[in-house]
């Protein structure tokens, strides 16, 4: 009964100003990511107890493997709360009388005596898992044996299924894989999953009327990275009705009459739009909301410009490119500074501007890739990391001087290199939350991408008279010799990553098509390609002595150890811009040659191959 202009606004305000996918759904008990949710957790439930499964081997089979959180199932209970999961499963059971499924929200035995005995998870210090210390005072995690209630060590969970899946990296392309496995880790998924599409597509129009909004819950609402329906369609939706009949099942009316009339999927691409079949009209409607957005994912079949292994160069329409990179963590190699080079030529030559972004939920960029370093530096190949290290100041200084507007849209985490070329664009349109920083001296090194110069060239331009300098370089030095990270990206602006000018969009669907609007503005404004600095303000002696005193001082406090002591004076020298008799005016090119002979210089140490083994053995950071 609410009056639609009221609803609409509410929908915009939390798209735009909460930065939330905001779901319409309908007033019906759990509303919708719950009632498709919890209905998928007992499900689990019931299929563990008929197959014997043990609660580690749930888990193994119900995280990342199949798009879901690494929390999974148990764990993810154990965080809520198990009372808490209980009361929604009870309510359910209670409020939804007509459900054919009802009988799933029924509790069991063993989930009524986990309540009874207070183990309700995180809240009471045991649930279905429980830490403890071993003799030696390591933390141990044992799982609760469902047979027993006594905990034991975790398991080994070993199923062919899972082993032959984990060599497939696209999500979309491992369920086919999944739901014909052989063994028992096969017939769980084809219980649990199928059993999953047929329940949500009976739950149309009932809480939902379309099947985005049940796609949008229960990825937003439970931490899927798939919903139902594309996971339907990325197996197929007849193959997917195909192995539903021989499990006895069958999905509601509305599939089967979409298919017969030559419909044989649930969302598609035309025109450059992602669609949707839409079961009122029986015919396939664009997204709403989806034109604010900019989907790389649809957009690469057919407005590739270039690519190679780690990156894609694509037409973003209005005159403006966009780069994406997707190597691993999307780490900064040969093919990603190759990819910029030649999406700032391309777009010099035929666009308006360039956006660099991309989609991932892991990072916008982790950095330089360490491996090739690491061999080049094992086999003392001191000319080829110096040439590499060169190539990667080149670049970030390209995408600083380019003919053409560069707008960068980080977003998640954004370290080393991958901050540095956020320090280097013309405008940054990053989502608030960003993890942001140079933390090169976590692997014995210090920022040699331009970042040392930028943060010198920063502080020196933010010089004021009667200022204390030194205050704002210290700050400068302090957040890169202790590696330190932004938890947000207004905290990022405080660090002076960001700029008064950069912007901060809440929305993450959203953050690469405000980039494009913004690298259109700048070159509607009448973009101008900027000189390359030779006025750039550094301390020289008088800072140099005041960072080296404080080193000392951390030295013989025992703060640090005599290589972070090293690491730091070097990385004073070159944000001081060296031993200069007084402060004055050098040259960017000149600072460049400093970040990057102290660069070499450590990558001749042993202490540091050693962190960066550490790190690229899946270690912790070593502090050596």
């Amino acid at each position: 009964h609410t009056e639609k202009w009221v609803v609409d606004f509410l929908m915009q305000y939390g798209d735009l100003y909460l930065g939330k996918t905001t779901v319409l759904c309908k007033d019906t008990p759990g509303f919708i990511a719950n009632r498709i949710g919890i209905f998928g957790i007992m499900s689990l439930l019931g299929t563990k107890e008929k197959m014997g499964f043990s609660i580690d081997e749930v888990d193994a089979l119900t995280g990342p493997i199949i798009g879901r959180p690494k929390s999974a199932t148990f764990r993810t209970a154990d965080v809520v709360g198990i009372d808490t999961m209980i009361h929604v499963a009870k309510g359910l059971y209670d409020n939804c009388p007509d459900d054919e499924a009802r009988d799933q929200f029924k509790i069991p035995d063993w989930l009524t005596k986990l309540s009874e005995n207070k183990w309700l998870g995180d809240k009471t210090g045991q649930g279905f898992y429980k830490k403890t210390k071993d003799e030696k005072g390591k933390t141990v995690i044992l799982s609760l044996d469902l047979k027993t209630f006594e905990y034991r060590a975790a398991e080994r969970v070993n199923f062919e299924t899972l082993d032959r899946s984990k060599a497939i990296d696209n999500l979309a392309d491992r369920f086919a894989l999944l739901l014909a496995g052989k063994d028992l880790a096969g017939e769980f998924y084809r219980k649990t999953i199928l059993d999953g599409f047929r329940y949500a597509s009976n739950r149309i129009p009932e809480i939902a009327d379309d099947l985005v909004k049940i796609d949008q819950a229960i990825c937003v609402g439970f931490g899927w990275e798939m919903g139902i329906f594309e996971t339907w369609d990325a197996i197929g939706v007849v193959q997917g009705i195909e192995l539903m009949k021989a499990e006895g099942l069958a999905p509601a009316a509305w599939v089967t009459e979409m298919v017969a009339a030559g419909n044989t999927t649930f969302y598609k691409v035309e025109g450059g739009k992602r669609l949707f079949y839409d079961i009122a009209t029986k015919k396939y409607q664009a997204i709403p909301g989806a034109e604010k957005q900019i989907n790389l994912q649809i957009l690469k079949p057919t407005k590739t410009v270039s690519s190679n292994d780690d990156m894609h160069i694509v037409d973003l329409g209005d005159g403006i490119l966009g780069l994406e990179f997707h190597s691993k963590m999307n780490t900064m190699g040969q093919g990603v500074l190759e990819g910029i080079q030649e999406a700032i030529a391309t777009a010099e030559k035929d666009f308006q501007g360039l956006v660099i972004g991309n989609e991932s939920n892991e990072a916008f960029s982790a950095g330089a890739n360490l491996g090739m370093l690491f061999m080049f530096a094992m086999e003392q190949k001191f000319d080829d990391i110096n040439t590499m290290i060169a190539t990667f100041q080149e670049t970030m200084m390209r995408v600083r001087y380019s003919g053409i507007p560069v707008v960068v849209a980080p977003h998640t985490l954004a370290l080393g290199g991958g901050c540095e070329i956020n320090l280097h664009a013309d405008k940054i349109v990053a989502h608030a939350e960003l993890y942001m920083g140079l933390v090169e001296v976590g692997v014995g090194l210090i920022p040699a991408g331009g970042g040392t110069k930028e943060m010198a060239l920063r502080m020196g331009d933010a010089r004021r008279a009667g200022d204390v300098e030194l205050n704002r370089l210290q700050e400068a030095f302090m957040n890169i010799a202790t590696a330190r990270v932004s938890t947000s990206a207004h905290e990022a602006r405080e660090m002076n990553y960001l700029r008064p000018q950069d912007r901060i969009v809440l929305n993450r669907n959203q953050v690469i098509s405000e980039a494009k609007r913004e690298a259109l503005a700048l070159a509607d404004a009448g973009y101008v390609q900027k000189a390359r600095r030779n006025d750039v303000w550094v301390e020289g002696k008088q800072g140099l002595a005041l960072f080296k005193a404080g080193i000392q001082g951390m030295l013989m406090g025992r703060y640090i150890s005599e290589h972070d002591a090293l690491i730091a004076n070097k990385l004073a020298y070159a944000i001081c811009g060296g031993d200069l008799d007084a402060p004055q005016v050098v040259s960017e090119t000149y600072l460049l040659d400093l970040e990057r002979e102290a660069f070499l210089s450590l990558c001749g140490e042993k202490k540091t191959m050693d962190r960066i083994q550490s790190l690229l053995g899946g270690g912790k950071p070593l502090r050596n």
